[in-house]
């Protein structure tokens, strides 16, 4: 059985030649051959002995999730959906902006958490994703893109926001992210990776010991009860101990803040009590705000904030010394925009409830 090297970091990828009775510096070589220069292809690379080119093309592959549809939306944000196998598919979305492009990942087949706003929620949940299906979406970026090694950088952030909570896809995501930071493949800033969550706790504290990056918070709601209906996973760890959380996290991070994203959804979780609730919630972690217009799919309920209400919203955070931005709809015309990402879910959860 071939083994795919996209699901091996730095130290999996040096014990495997190890085991192949290779020396473990090969290790190094391939990475670069396979993430900085996007090879898929054993033959190619050739500052390897042709034997050893022959031998991993018995015995291993590099096998990216594959292609089932690329869109391109009219401001030139890109969607694209990889095939994962067994009937399901995942979206990676790429906005492109002055001074950055942004690639956003998905971790898991769908997503169990339920968020009530949430066009992935609604889709059910299949399974976590492999290393191989998170950074291989990063890796089919690259080449969409035309990335070139040594070249300007086309992606410069990546963000774990797509499908799934990343933090219940622990393991994977990690040697996920270690690979994006590696120098020998992506080499990517930990300021400029951040992995987005719902709030598991225990994972927060063990992802700012084993890899800490840039944090975001989907928060969403000033107090329990509403939170526990728009993010049920607050019902397990609720707010007093999702800041309290925070402030550990902040002791390891590459930042010295806490981005807290926060949908704004009309007449639920955006006027004014709503605001200054919320400042009272964070006003002992060190954080920014970013501020997120609800998109809307079929079905959901709800709707966007008015352009006022979002606007006094932000005044009033920004009058108690935060940091606040609204984020830009982009990539709508072709369901890109957050929380819009639904790929294709067989879902297996039968809605079970918020896992353990």
């Amino acid at each position: 059985m071939t083994v795919n090297l996209l699901d091996f970091d730095a130290e999996r990828l040096a014990d495997f030649f190890s085991e192949i009775g290779e020396k473990p510096f090969r290790a190094k070589q391939v990475m670069k051959w396979m993430h900085r220069f996007g090879e898929s292809d054993f033959a190619n690379m050739s500052d390897l002995a042709k034997s050893l080119r022959a031998k991993l093309g018995d015995m291993a592959e590099i096998r990216p999730p594959e292609l089932v549809r690329e869109l391109d939306a009219a401001d030139g944000t890109k969607k694209w959906l990889l095939s994962v196998g067994g009937d399901n598919a995942v979206e990676t979305v790429f906005i492109p902006e002055a001074n950055r492009g942004t690639l956003c990942i998905s971790s898991q087949v769908g997503c169990a958490l339920e968020c009530s706003f949430c066009s992935t929620g609604r889709q059910g949940f299949n399974r976590n994703l492999s290393v191989a299906e998170i950074v291989g979406q990063l890796w089919w970026a690259n080449r969409a893109l035309g990335s070139e090694p040594g070249g300007e950088r086309i992606i410069s952030n990546v963000v774990m926001m797509g499908m799934g909570e990343p933090l219940l896809n622990f393991e994977n995501v990690v040697s996920a992210l270690n690979l994006m930071l590696d120098d020998s493949a992506y080499g990517l800033s930990r300021r400029r990776v951040t992995v987005s969550t719902s709030g598991v706790i225990p994972a927060m504290d063990r992802l700012g010991e084993r890899c800490p990056v840039a944090l975001a918070v989907s928060l969403h709601a000033p107090n329990d009860p509403l939170r526990d209906v728009l993010v049920p996973i607050n019902r397990k760890y609720p707010l007093k101990e999702l800041m309290a959380a925070c402030l550990r996290y902040i002791e390891h991070a590459p930042r010295d803040f806490i981005t807290f994203e926060y949908v704004m959804i009309d007449g639920v979780n955006d006027n004014a009590a709503h605001a200054r609730e919320l400042v009272e919630l964070v006003k002992n972690v060190p954080s920014k705000f970013n501020l997120i217009p609800f998109n809307p799919f079929p079905g959901s309920g709800y709707g966007r904030s008015k352009h006022a209400a979002v606007e006094t919203f932000k005044a009033i955070l920004m009058d108690a010394g935060f940091v606040v931005t609204t984020r830009k709809t982009r990539g709508d015309d072709i369901d890109a925009a957050c929380g819009q990402l639904a790929g294709q879910v067989r879902d297996k959860t039968k809605r079970s409830g918020v896992p353990a």
